[in-house]
């Protein structure tokens, strides 16, 4: 990995990489490691100031059980903490601070029999010195209920958010904030507005995977032309359909898709 852009450091590439495995992301995938540093080094951060977070997500695979649900894996993801948006905005040499966190009433409920006790809501104010000097204010609230993490498999929040109900519930306000004052640092959601959730990634097929779905030969598609062609003109598959269908068997050139177009076409002047 090109280290160019990273800050300078006296640590070598696999010395940084230990010291991030060793000490801020402890017990992290080596290719998640790598993942952070490559997110570090193209936005030029210093991944020794944990500027990003690995959160680890349930995702979908885009394959279904034998139900016919959705199976989903759990996956790394790299995520943006709330002093990475700290960061991109003093950079922008406009930032003029935030407010204090203001917060709604205390309300106390048991979630999966856990008795909690946390703030309604939290507003936070982030202000911005516009080009002709003024100071304007972007203001975002947030709703505990709506944002807290929970626990796998219960409606409890995780430890982190039943120890800081407050905190944590803050740093989202915060996040909407800075995303509202400065829409040009980006609109990812960061790792505290998104811990505990589900994204929904269909995976890229690796070439292996492409690999084993091979080019449907001539002599294979004469052979079962016949019965693809009767297919479309008793109208059960439509010609992009057809196309789709045998795609995930096989892949067809464009004269062999041309063909398949036409039987349809031939199909509507009859």
């Amino acid at each position: 990995m090109n280290n160019d852009n990273l800050p300078q450091t006296t640590l070598s590439e696999n010395e940084l990489f230990d010291v991030l495995k060793s000490s801020l992301y402890v017990g992290a995938q080596d290719e998640s490691i790598k993942l952070v540093l490559g997110y570090c080094q193209a936005a030029g951060l210093d991944p020794m100031q944990k500027p990003v977070h690995i959160v680890p997500m349930y995702c979908a695979t885009g394959k279904k059980d034998a139900n016919g649900y959705d199976i989903k894996a759990m996956r790394d993801v790299v995520m943006p903490g709330i002093g990475l948006y700290r960061i991109q905005a003093a950079r922008t040499g406009s930032y003029a601070g935030a407010a204090e966190p203001e917060y709604g009433d205390d309300v106390t409920e048991k979630l999966d029999s856990v008795k909690v006790t946390y703030p309604k809501w939290c507003k936070v104010t982030v202000k911005r010195q516009l080009a002709n000097g003024d100071i304007a204010e972007f203001t975002s609230i947030e709703f505990w209920k709506e944002n807290y993490a929970m626990k796998s498999k219960s409606t409890a929040p995780n430890a982190m958010w039943l120890k800081r109900p407050y905190g944590q519930i803050a740093k989202c306000a915060e996040a909407q904030a800075l995303r509202k004052a400065f829409p040009e640092i980006g609109s990812q959601p960061t790792a505290d507005e998104m811990e505990g959730k589900e994204i929904d990634v269909t995976p890229t097929p690796t070439s292996r995977e492409i690999k084993q779905v091979g080019l449907c030969s001539d002599e294979k598609f004469i052979g079962n032309s016949s019965k693809w062609e009767a297919i479309v003109r008793s109208g059960k598959k439509n010609a992009d359909e057809l196309i789709a269908f045998i795609c995930t068997k096989a892949r067809l050139t464009e004269a062999q898709e041309e063909e398949i177009r036409s039987w349809e076409n031939q199909h509507a002047d009859t």
